[in-house]
């Protein structure tokens, strides 16, 4: 699992590079395209990161006018972060590349095989949920 999420990773991050993207890069905007605005804590959450790391990583996102960062009117302690014009364009992008990646390396697999795979990777996922 491991070798093909690598594998996976390291496909998309040579199609993000066209961009001038790396994965820490894209996948903060393809959250932020989910979900409108996110904060660095939910960020890092989210990515399994630290927030010191998704703050330098936002601070080279926002250098390169991607994203923008707002505090928040409720709290000063909270930084709400949203994706600039060009963050959307470039955010926008980040689907599809994703499916083109995933469909080389699910390549040759019938749609059985593939919903079969699918399934047994949401089982695993929920055995670990509940084991929290």
């Amino acid at each position: 699992m491991k070798r093909a999420m690598q594998s996976i990773l390291l496909q998309a991050d040579r199609r993000f590079a066209e961009h001038g993207l790396t994965h820490a890069q894209w996948l903060p905007l393809f959250k932020l395209r989910q979900s409108g605005l996110g904060t660095v804590n939910d960020l890092a959450r989210e990515q399994q990161a630290d927030a010191s790391l998704m703050t330098r990583v936002l601070d080279r996102l926002e250098t390169k006018k991607l994203v923008r960062r707002e505090r928040s009117s409720q709290d000063r302690r909270v930084v709400h972060i949203a994706l600039t014009e060009r963050g959307q364009q470039v955010a926008d992008a980040v689907p599809a590349v994703l499916a083109d990646v995933m469909n080389a390396h699910l390549a040759g697999f019938s749609k059985a095989e593939w919903e079969t795979l699918l399934d047994l990777l949401n089982r695993m996922v929920a055995n670990g949920e509940s084991l929290r």
